[in-house]
């Protein structure tokens, strides 16, 4: 890889299509759809700007360790990886969610809460839960899931789960109810430090776009 070549890691779904109208804005456009092709490198119309698309939760690895320069990647994934050697210059208010606690409907919360009792809590998101509780003094056991959270309440697995919810439809659609909101997540840009160093006129050209197109009003 050149020196002058910038890498952007993204992954695909919700965070791609919201980072595209910023690239596109930056003067940047990927050349291939990620749905279609089977490239997990994709070339933009910059010769010197290539995307790679990986897993949401390994944007931060990527960056951090220098197989991107940059990527964009949900508060959320930054807090579980821990931030070390990554700059974050700036929030690009896409992706738009929140973390909450969610019961079972016929779950009182409230009161096991306010008693001291155990809650066992089922989460992909062990360092956000864990702090939440903490901060609370509630104790809880927490169980780390990859999919499919609702299950585990209704299987009697946890009391309640951490996730993140958009619309709440799917908390719905299984009879849970979302009862604390811990943060509101968006997503960042991560610019790998020493990149930033090496690379610094083009990294900074791209961060003063995309913070030029959040700023801009919506049309």
């Amino acid at each position: 890889m050149s020196n002058s070549t910038l890498t952007l890691a993204l992954s695909k779904g919700r965070i791609f299509d919201e980072t595209l109208p910023l690239l596109k804005a930056a003067g940047i456009e990927v050349l291939e759809d990620p749905e279609k092709s089977r490239k997990l490198i994709l070339p933009t119309n910059q010769p010197q700007v290539r995307v790679v698309l990986v897993r949401a939760t390994d944007v931060p690895t990527y960056v951090q360790y220098g197989g991107a320069d940059l990527g964009v990647t949900g508060k959320d994934t930054l807090i579980e990886h821990g931030a070390q050697g990554l700059y974050q210059p700036l929030d690009l208010n896409i992706a738009r969610c929140r973390m909450s606690v969610a019961v079972r409907a016929d779950f009182d919360y409230a009161n096991a809460v306010k008693q001291g009792s155990r809650l066992k809590v089922a989460t992909k998101y062990t360092t956000i839960a864990r702090d939440f509780f903490a901060t609370k003094g509630v104790h809880v056991d927490l169980i780390k899931l990859y999919g499919s959270m609702e299950l585990a309440p209704l299987t009697g697995l946890a009391d309640a789960i951490v996730d993140l919810v958009s619309t709440g439809s799917t908390l719905k659609a299984n009879h849970l109810v979302e009862v604390e909101r811990i943060m509101d997540i968006s997503s960042r840009l991560v610019v790998n430090q020493a990149a930033l160093k090496l690379k610094q006129a083009p990294i900074r050209a791209l961060i003063e776009a995309f913070s030029a197109a959040v700023k801009a009003p919506a049309k």
